[in-house]
């Protein structure tokens, strides 16, 4: 079953919190896309909404927004998440995971967008 950390950032003060999520809790999150903005109250933040920045699956492959669906591809990069190019112009193939959470992400990162009143 699924089982995520999550990073929730906070960009106002820079501080961030991780929350565990196991079984039924975790499940509203199977399904989302990297941007997607979800309730806080899934995370123990009631009040709150959370947008989705991104994650890595099981064996340390990054999401990436760009790349759609759940699965891990090999594409070809020239910077940005998953490639960080030496050289100017370098390209290189590398595997990343797609945008939508699946049971195999075990790391979700997200910022808070709105809290509170």
């Amino acid at each position: 079953m699924a089982k995520f950390r999550i990073i929730v950032s906070d960009p106002e003060t820079g501080t961030s919190k991780t929350v565990e999520l196991e079984e039924a809790r975790a499940i509203p999150l199977i399904g989302k896309k990297i941007g997607d903005i979800i309730d806080g109250t899934v995370l123990g933040l009631p009040g709150c909404k959370a947008q989705i920045t991104g994650g890595s699956d099981k064996d340390g492959f990054p999401m990436r927004p760009n790349v759609h669906g759940g699965v891990r591809r090999s594409v070809v990069l020239s910077g940005g998440v998953g490639f960080n190019p030496e050289k100017r112009g370098e390209r290189r193939r590398k595997k990343v995971r797609g945008n939508v959470i699946t049971d195999e992400i075990v790391q979700i990162n997200m910022k808070i967008v709105e809290k509170p009143k």
